[in-house]
């Protein structure tokens, strides 16, 4: 070995050894991040950034609404397309409202019923124009008879086509929002948003088309095509769409409160509402093919039938989610965390009503924006309320996953930081409407802890649901603020305990 390379190793500083050093001199000694040398590379976090999700959701249904426009046009004419679209959007806010008033008791979060819509006017509206109209082209060369091409494509290829289409938005909101799908009102809504925003983007194509054929005739008034047209799916069927659709998700929503272990029965509910929806969509399509009163046949016996016993269902069912209220919330009112008033308060929709109103009127007396945060205040704990008593009975079916204790802690935690505001308003309001007994009358104020830190010991009560009830023991540590917080961990719940609150709040 040469001298030079000797005096080269000599020179060479000693590596230092990083595990003698203590954590915090090595990470005292990286400089600020804006003056980094070395930055780590970002390997798929685009992907997993939500506001880039969002934006490529946004950008690719809106191309699908500008393809959309363009075909629209080109086959009704600029003043078609105008009279179209005037005419189409007549029964969209009356369904929409409809929808949205059964989704009052836990309403679903505006992005997935915006989302839902917009899938259904642009992506799914696309697909059905290109699908059935290159099908129809198919057949027609294929057979060589132009009318048995429409009446097959109407009959079999549009209802599989627009029915799958509508199905996406459905199966995207259960996959990638299943906390927010939480059972049959929630997949009615979605499919009645979805199929809404079809129908609407069909109506302008189907108007614009009589519209345009009213110009080459020549007629118009009450005898037009265009007339003719309004009445029947303007006037006797804007809920058709909506009513196949809803086919589909009352589906989805049964498999969302069947137990996690039915794997079989989760998969084939959809697959099975889907089919109806199909099937009914085919026979509305087919009825002028029962003679020439069979419109009016499948009309009177079928679809009216339909229609009554699904918001029979609808309406039923949110009655049961208020039901469930009263039934689940009193075992945390026994806990400490509600008021005895309250479950029975928040079961009814019209004692919430009057608690946003005195919330309002109370603290905006002086301040009308701290009126309208005290309202919204407590919209977000009847909203929270609502979650959890749902969670609580999903959770005694099995039909939630292993997170249930973290998911109602932070329920739980939501509703202390607004309890007081919410909880003398929900009070007063059950003794006006006379919803329930009122041990507290106004202004009760619940008992907050003092800010600070403290330590205690606890008794919680555990709920076996047919085995019993347990009893434990717990300690724990609360750091208390303005609005009082529970614990940072959750008191044991009893030894013969599944499922059931958690301890009373400091």
């Amino acid at each position: 070995m040469s001298d030079g390379s000797v005096q080269y190793q000599q020179r060479q500083p000693a590596v230092p050894v990083l595990h003698e050093q203590r954590p915090e001199e090595v990470l005292g000694a990286v400089p600020e991040r804006g003056r980094w040398t070395y930055r780590p590379r970002r390997v798929g976090m685009v992907w997993r950034s939500k506001v880039f999700r969002a934006g490529t959701v946004i950008v690719a249904l809106a191309l699908c609404w500008l393809v959309i426009l363009a075909l629209v046009r080109e086959q009704t004419g600029p003043e078609g397309f105008v009279v179209g679209l005037g005419l189409a959007v007549l029964p969209v806010p009356l369904l929409l409202a409809a929808f949205r008033w059964l989704d009052r008791v836990e309403p679903a979060p505006w992005r997935n019923l915006i989302f839902s819509f917009a899938w259904g006017a642009c992506a799914a509206a696309l697909v059905a124009i290109i699908a059935n109209s290159f099908a129809m082209r198919w057949i027609a060369t294929a057979t060589a008879d132009p009318a048995s091409a429409d009446t097959l494509g109407a009959t079999v290829i549009a209802p599989v086509v627009e029915e799958s289409a509508k199905a996406v938005s459905i199966l995207l909101v259960f996959i990638f929002r299943r906390r927010e799908f939480r059972g049959v009102v929630d997949g009615i809504v979605i499919a009645g948003f979805t199929a809404t925003g079809f129908a609407f983007t069909e109506n302008i194509l189907y108007l614009g088309n009589a519209f345009d054929e009213d110009q080459q005739l020549g007629s118009s008034g009450i005898a037009s095509v265009t007339a003719g047209t309004f009445f029947v799916r303007i006037v006797m069927s804007p809920f058709a769409h909506p009513l196949f659709t809803v086919l589909t998700g009352l589906g989805f929503g049964f498999a969302a409160i069947s137990a996690r272990h039915h794997r079989v029965r989760r998969i084939a509910l959809p697959v099975l509402g889907l089919l109806f929806a199909m099937g009914l969509h085919a026979l509305w399509n087919g009825s002028s093919a029962f003679g020439p009163y069979g419109f009016y046949a499948v009309y009177g016996m079928v679809m009216v039938p339909v229609f009554a016993l699904v918001t029979w269902l609808a309406v039923w069912w949110r009655r049961r989610e208020l039901r469930t209220l009263a039934a689940e919330l009193p075992a945390y009112a026994t806990a400490g965390w509600l008021t005895p008033a309250e479950p029975l308060a928040l079961s009814s929709m019209r004692t919430r009503g009057v608690a946003r109103d005195l919330a309002r009127h109370w603290h905006g007396k002086q301040d009308r924006s701290r009126g309208r945060a005290a309202a919204r205040a407590v919209a977000e704990y009847e909203s929270f309320a609502t979650t959890l008593a749902g969670l609580r009975r999903r959770a005694r079916h099995d039909a939630v996953g292993p997170d249930f204790a973290a998911r109602e802690r932070e329920l739980l935690h939501r509703l202390w930081q607004r309890r007081a505001i919410a909880g003398p308003a929900l009070t007063h309001a059950a003794q006006m409407t006379g919803t329930g007994p009122c041990p507290h009358p106004y202004p009760y104020r619940p008992p907050m802890p003092p800010y600070g830190q403290g330590q205690g010991q606890g008794h919680g009560y555990g709920y076996g649901y047919g085995y019993g009830y347990g009893y434990g023991q717990g300690q724990g540590q609360g750091h208390g603020t303005a609005y009082g917080s529970p614990p940072p961990q959750p008191y044991p719940y009893g030894r013969h305990s599944r499922y059931g609150p958690t301890a009373p709040p400091p």
